[in-house]
């Protein structure tokens, strides 16, 4: 017996691909440049950088195309925010702001609150101070 489309369909192709990673991602550093906790935590004044990492991880982690590690290996995410002190302060507003990307997404309830637990649970790893 075959699955049907939908019991074969990835998150990624369930929320609508990379048009709703690119939506959340570009609402989410709205909200990073206004911040003066985070916005320290970028470097490079040009966000294009740094937009383009997140929406190529968060593509390959819901299972769309595997862009992000052919470009640059394996996510390796601890370490490659190991150079940033990461607090609860830090952690708690970028989580503000992804808040209000997915909710921006209106995504239906079981969606969203996949995509927030799995951003609840990234953010926290990332605390390191």
């Amino acid at each position: 017996m075959s699955a049907t489309p939908q019991e074969s369909e990835s998150f990624f192709d369930a929320v609508g691909g990379a048009e709703t990673f690119e939506r959340l991602v570009e609402r989410f550093y709205e909200g990073v440049v206004k911040d003066p906790l985070l916005i320290p935590l970028y470097p490079e004044m040009d966000l294009t950088g740094a937009k383009e990492r997140l929406r190529l991880f968060l593509i390959q982690y819901w299972g769309g195309p595997n862009t992000y590690s052919q470009l640059r290996g394996h996510p390796r995410l601890r370490m490659r925010h190991a150079p940033f002190v990461i607090g609860e302060a830090e952690r708690d507003a970028w989580l503000v702001h992804m808040r209000d990307a997915v909710d921006s997404l209106d995504l239906p309830a079981d969606q969203r609150d996949r995509l927030w637990k799995y951003l609840e649970y990234a953010a926290q790893t990332l605390v390191n101070s």
